[in-house]
């Protein structure tokens, strides 16, 4: 186990400056991050390209289920334009049909239109009721890795089911633990995973200060703020839970 990559999540520029300063090896770029991550805005995408890091872009143009149509389709493919335009490294994709299985068709559309571009398969993997039907389907588009909890709500609760998908991907695609991986759990996951990168928020929970922006619908009672001593913390850890090994 050696040379594990810490990817952070963020979802504005300040976040994006703090994972940078506190060595991420590479970042996911996000907005709304309290939803699980969707789309960042144009300008967030030009501020990140080209980085010091690679960068990924979450392209998913609303919140709730990954069952896109017509008119997603269109707004994904223009935002993969935007990543493109702006020097980013790649993009995070994830479509699901309505029983939960990958959507195929429309991965085969979105991985094409990305052509060029790094792919990361998102958590649209978790709801997936075949794991080793998913992996095959995402090696065979392209993809280079895919981010999983295993299914359940964090992946320190999954440790086996990753432990499985690790074993089902046998090399040909990198499993990529992530949520609730702090440097307080990643040591339930490691070394007992042989991944070669995980990914975290890295973030502290900060509360909103000025009533009036809660009472008036702008603003919700607090926030997950990226924290570039955080990142720096889990990579030591990291570090350390390597040496060790």
């Amino acid at each position: 186990m050696t040379g594990i990559k810490l990817e952070v999540c963020v979802d504005d520029a300040a976040g994006l400056a703090a994972a940078i300063d506190g060595g991420a090896d590479r970042i996911e770029l996000c907005s709304a991050l309290a939803l699980g991550g969707l789309t960042p805005s144009a300008g967030l995408m030009a501020l990140a390209g080209p980085p010091p890091v690679p960068v990924y872009a979450m392209i998913r143009p609303r919140p709730g289920d990954f069952v896109y149509g017509a008119a997603d389709l269109d707004v994904m493919r223009r935002d993969i334009d935007q990543a493109r335009e702006v020097g980013l490294a790649g993009v995070v994709l994830g479509a699901s049909l309505a029983d939960g299985r990958l959507d195929a068709r429309m991965l085969t559309k979105l991985a094409g239109h990305a052509a060029g571009l790094g792919l990361t398969l998102h958590r649209a993997f978790d709801l997936t009721p075949d794991f080793a039907e998913a992996i095959s389907l995402a090696v065979d588009l392209g993809f280079e890795r895919i981010l999983t909890s295993g299914g359940a709500r964090s992946a320190p609760e999954a440790v086996e089911t990753l432990a499985g998908l690790v074993e089902l991907a046998a090399g040909r695609i990198s499993i990529m633990p992530g949520s609730g991986i702090t440097v307080d759990t990643i040591g339930l996951l490691l070394p007992r995973l042989a991944v070669t990168e995980v990914h975290s928020s890295c973030s502290l929970s900060e509360s909103t200060r000025d009533r009036r922006l809660i009472d008036m619908g702008f603003a919700a009672e607090g926030r997950r703020r990226t924290d570039a001593a955080a990142v720096k913390a889990l990579k030591a850890r990291l570090e350390a839970l390597q040496a060790s090994s």
